[in-house]
């Protein structure tokens, strides 16, 4: 999995648990993100359908929500990581605008970056191996970055990482049925078919994982945008039609109350952060037209950027972080028999 801010590796067994307690057997992951959730969703039985709208996140989706493990030909699919291991590095736009024009990999490679996207792009985007080929490819690409884990900015020496030769594995597949799904939530809610369980782990804040991923975002999109300023981001990111309203304070209760009034769906569950706009009696009453309402609150090391300062453009610090932890919370609502079990099961 690929370093990811509010990715829930660590709130994932609770997740879990709460899911399979809810007793459902179709549920829907929103935000799905790395797809870390709807995979725990899909390990304990359920029908997930994920949904984001990044090009990335869809990959992840169609490649660990959406394929069917069991049924694979994984004989197909070690060959086709092996013949992309075996390719020599070609520099190409990827080499130039991320190890060149920016210092996000080292130029070794983004040549093999460069080099295995093309061939997959040419061999394979008619092949039930596409999204899978492309989820190993960005898996591999993250473990020879040089940033704090968000593309934001990259460090100002070569991380250890960089210097390792990027090789991609296996990206492990799971058994199961699922649903892939790409778009903006608020068209998608009210078009999601009726699920038992619905989780929304929606942007806390006014940070954009659009800005924060576009390298991901370019690399499955592979369509060499122009890019501006030191960070080389994607031209678009600049662009009206990719911000979103739940990274607006002005708009972000709005919006998620409306989207959770369309999602038709049994039990309800959402995790926020107690550093972002709404309160925990806001969160509440957001959720109240879907039945019964608990909180659970967890107390999180923060993520690992956020611990090492802010930097200016010049690389000097201008402040230090003024806390370690968080909370995170997880808001249940649903019929009041399905909470008080759900409840049990983190007791």
């Amino acid at each position: 999995m690929i370093k990811y801010l509010g990715s829930k590796r660590t709130l994932v067994p609770v997740l879990s648990n709460l899911a399979e307690a809810s007793g459902a057997k179709t549920s829907l992951d929103l935000f799905t993100g790395t797809t870390r959730v709807a995979q725990a969703f899909k390990k304990v039985g359920q029908f997930v359908t994920a949904s984001d709208v990044a090009a990335y996140s869809y990959a992840f989706a169609k490649t660990w929500i959406e394929l069917d493990g069991s049924t694979a030909n994984q004989r197909e699919l070690d060959e086709a990581i092996a013949h992309l291991n075996s390719l020599e590095g070609e520099a190409g736009y990827f080499t130039k605008a991320f190890c060149e024009d920016a210092r996000y990999f080292q130029p070794k490679n983004g040549q093999l970056v460069d080099a295995v996207r093309n061939r997959i792009e040419a061999d394979y985007r008619d092949s039930w191996l596409y999204y899978p080929l492309l989820t190993s490819l960005i898996m591999a690409a993250d473990k020879v970055d040089s940033t704090t884990g968000i593309q934001m900015a990259y460090l100002k020496s070569w991380s250890a990482r960089s210097n390792a030769t990027m090789v991609l594995k296996d990206p492990g597949l799971l058994p199961g049925g699922g649903r892939a799904v790409q778009g903006d939530v608020l068209q998608l809610a009210a078009e999601m078919p009726e699920v038992d369980l619905a989780y929304l782990d929606p942007p806390y804040n006014q940070h954009r994982y659009f800005a924060n991923y576009h390298v991901w975002e370019t690399l499955v999109r592979w369509d060499a945008p122009d890019s501006y300023g030191i960070a080389n981001k994607r031209i678009d990111v600049r662009d009206d039609a990719t911000k979103s309203v739940f990274n607006s304070k002005k708009t972000m209760a709005s919006a998620l109350g409306q989207v959770i009034a369309d999602l038709k769906c049994e039990t309800l569950m959402l995790s926020y952060n107690n550093e972002s706009w709404l309160s925990r009696e806001e969160l509440a009453a957001i959720c109240a037209p879907k039945g019964e309402v608990a909180i659970l609150d967890f107390d999180f090391k923060r993520y690992v950027g956020s611990l090492i300062g802010v930097y200016n453009k010049k690389g000097l610090k201008v402040s230090e972080p003024t806390h370690t932890r968080n909370i995170e919370h997880v808001v249940i609502a649903g019929p009041k028999a399905t909470v008080e079990r759900m409840l049990k099961a983190v007791k």
